[in-house]
């Protein structure tokens, strides 16, 4: 078997859990902004000014991606925006570490340092989600979900 058929064989269980995850740590952000916006705050990399902003519409991003992964609809710009989204977690989570930060990461339902902390295994967990989305990204071939719906009354019509 190629790489590219695993690829894409992998690609949509990659996709739907993707989509669960994202959905489910928007979630709690979403239902408690005042918590998330204390996790935000604690990594000391935004302006405070900006701190209320990223948590009242990161996880609107977060469930809209993760949503659209779900359904299959415009699964390579979510895929890519779920990508850019780790990749910038991942380089909080660095900096946090490397600044000495005890901190919960503030994925997601908020909880203190002492019964979620952050450490370099939060930073191999975000990598792997970074490589599913990559995977999704490059592998997934839009048979499954409204993309492949949207292609086949394309071709039909």
């Amino acid at each position: 078997m190629s790489l590219a058929v695993a690829a894409s064989r992998l690609a949509v269980p990659a996709r739907w859990y993707l989509g669960v995850l994202f959905v489910g740590a928007a979630w709690h952000k979403i239902a408690s902004p005042e918590s998330f916006a204390v996790d935000v705050a604690t990594y000391d990399i935004l302006p405070l000014g900006l701190v209320n902003l990223m948590a009242i519409t990161l996880p609107w991003i977060e469930i809209v991606a993760g949503l659209m992964l779900l359904l299959g609809w415009r699964t390579r710009p979510a895929s890519l925006l779920i990508a850019g989204m780790m990749l910038v977690f991942i380089v909080a989570l660095a900096i946090a570490l490397a600044r000495g930060l005890d901190m919960s990461c503030g994925c997601f339902a908020s909880q203190g340092a002492a019964e979620d902390p952050i450490s370099y295994l939060t930073v191999l967990r975000d990598l792997a989600w970074l490589a599913l989305s990559v995977l999704v990204l490059v592998g997934d071939r839009g048979l499954v979900g409204l993309d492949g719906l949207r292609r086949t009354r394309r071709v039909h019509a």
